[in-house]
């Protein structure tokens, strides 16, 4: 009995034995240590054998041995020295049980002792990855990073400079190299150094661009006993067009201080002043040379010199979609040389004023407000288009502005600084009431027409005996109904020239013959 619960004791320390090998995680990846291992064995076992078989012949027989000792139930574990776990094992040469439960065996009692072998097994550790590591990681990929924008800088962008600068309108430096020929020029394109085209296009134009302030006598009654007269202002922009102080600006910033509808000469009490960009403290007084109701241009003079003249561009060669930049002092001086970007949204818009009168301007994106008229709407290249004259603003689209074509505007401005009006325009002398309507006339049971408001004295329509309430329905053999349309016949003509208009007066229709005369300033 006692033979059998020690081969099941041995079984079941065997098993555990086998259990706890194969928890452990076998080196796959030291190849010395797994051969090291497999060698102990072999000489563990070879050690085994030796003690078994490798018997003297003083030990006697295997039988003899049996009777005199008893076999022993103890089962030895040995313990590594580093602590691992150690497999026992019967080695089958001990031989096999009897029938009568006693195993045959050697002799001597350490033989009869059961030997072991162990077997190292050392653990593989995951190597994890650290902040460290990753820290390491972003900070060459973003020294990486910089090195290649930095290479791309320095080396690719003076490749493609000149294409850029043209399609993002980039201003550009020109040197100019004569050859031998004479003829022959070679031209060298190169950026300018500058963060922004507007930055340099502010940079050369503001310098030209001034702040109008007038002055002029207003007067209040707060009482039945006595009246106060008090002061209104108003500002604008302005543009020099030369060195030795001429400006350029809308009629419509001055006019509130002008004596008349036709007169240069400023009302009594009121005065113009002009405030230059570099010299914000100081006010130049001005005069007015020359201006024009009918394209909203006036020309004024101040006693500077050495100033900085704009440089003119063609308008007739904008283009949409093309940058522009207006300048000027939106809400007064205290926003003097306020610069907006855009670009050209139209060109020969036709816009009609209350007056009937119709202008054709420049439409830009570009934000344009009360205070900017006169000043300039510029081009990528730094030259004036424009002049700044009127912002169309309604609570479902976003605010429009115009220009007026600098073209035009130079035109008139050139007749004004040399005559004082503009030069060879027809004028027939007569004021238009645009309050008529076709629907007036239909209820007055009357042809629709112009209906004269005023005639100026000495004038062509005076002479002729065109009267007051009288209602041009022909002009120069055409039915005319709107102001536009008599302006546009008329213009076809000249000073001098005898033209016919057909008037309805007191239910009769007269044909008369005007000698169209030459629109001047009355002083």
């Amino acid at each position: 009995m006692d033979d059998f619960r020690f081969g099941f004791d041995q079984s079941n320390d065997f098993g555990n034995s086998d259990d706890t090998a194969k928890n452990e995680p076998e080196e796959k990846t030291d190849g010395e240590t797994v051969d090291s291992s497999v060698q102990a064995g072999d000489a563990a076992g070879n050690t085994a054998d030796s003690l078994i078989h490798g018997q003297d012949t003083d030990a006697g027989t295997p039988g003899t041995a049996a009777s005199e000792e008893e076999p022993s139930n103890e089962v030895v574990l040995g313990t590594a020295p580093d602590g691992d776990a150690q497999a026992g094992y019967q080695n089958p040469a001990q031989g096999s049980e009897t029938p009568g439960g006693q195993a045959a065996g050697p002799s001597d009692t350490d033989a009869r002792k059961q030997m072991y072998y162990s077997e190292n097994i050392k653990k593989t550790r995951q190597r994890k990855i650290g902040v460290g590591h990753l820290v390491l990681v972003s900070v060459l990929s973003s020294l990486l990073g910089a090195a290649i924008m930095f290479a791309a800088v320095v080396f690719l962008v003076p490749v493609i400079g000149a294409d850029a600068a043209r399609m993002l309108g980039l201003p550009l430096k020109t040197t100019e190299v004569s050859g031998v020929n004479s003829s022959s020029i070679i031209k060298k394109i190169e950026i300018a150094e500058t963060t922004s085209p507007v930055e340099a296009i502010a940079e050369k134009v503001g310098p030209s661009i001034v702040g109008i302030q007038i002055t002029y006598p207003v007067r209040s009654n707060f009482s039945f006993f006595f009246d106060i007269n008090r002061d209104g202002v108003g500002y604008g922009s302005g543009t020099i067009i030369s060195e030795d102080g001429y400006i350029l600006t809308n009629n419509h910033v001055i006019e509130a201080a002008m004596a008349g509808q036709m007169s240069n000469k400023l009302a009594d009490g009121a005065k113009i002043e002009v405030i230059l960009p570099d010299n914000k403290d100081k006010a130049y007084r001005a005069q007015v040379i020359g201006r024009d109701e009918k394209t909203d241009i006036a020309v004024l003079k101040i006693d500077a010199t050495g100033l900085s003249a704009a440089e003119l561009g063609n308008s007739d060669e904008v283009k949409v979609g093309e940058l522009a930049v207006a300048i000027g002092n939106p809400g007064g001086m205290d926003y003097m040389g306020s610069v907006t970007a855009g670009v050209i949204s139209g060109i020969n818009r036709t816009i009609k004023l209350d007056n009937g009168r119709e202008f054709r301007l420049i439409q830009t994106d570009a934000a344009i407000n009360p205070g900017n008229s006169g000043g300039a709407l510029v081009n990528s290249k730094g030259q004036v288009i424009g002049i700044n004259t009127i912002k169309i603003a309604a609570t479902e689209v976003e605010g429009i502005g115009f220009a007026i074509p600098i073209n035009e505007a130079w035109e008139i401005a050139e007749s004004l600084i040399n005559y004082r009006y503009v030069k060879n325009r027809p004028y027939l002398g007569v004021v238009i009431d645009n309050t008529f309507t076709k629907e007036d006339a239909e209820r007055y049971k009357v042809p629709a027409g112009l209906l004269v408001y005023d005639v100026q004295p000495l004038t062509g329509a005076y002479k002729a005996g065109i009267r007051i309430g009288d209602i041009i329905v022909k002009f120069d053999g055409k039915e005319v109904t709107t102001f536009s349309e008599l302006e546009e016949l008329k213009n076809r003509h000249k000073p001098g020239d005898e033209v016919e208009i057909e008037v309805y007066r007191d239910g009769e229709t007269l044909k008369l013959k005007v000698v169209l005369g030459e629109e001047k300033n009355l002083d």
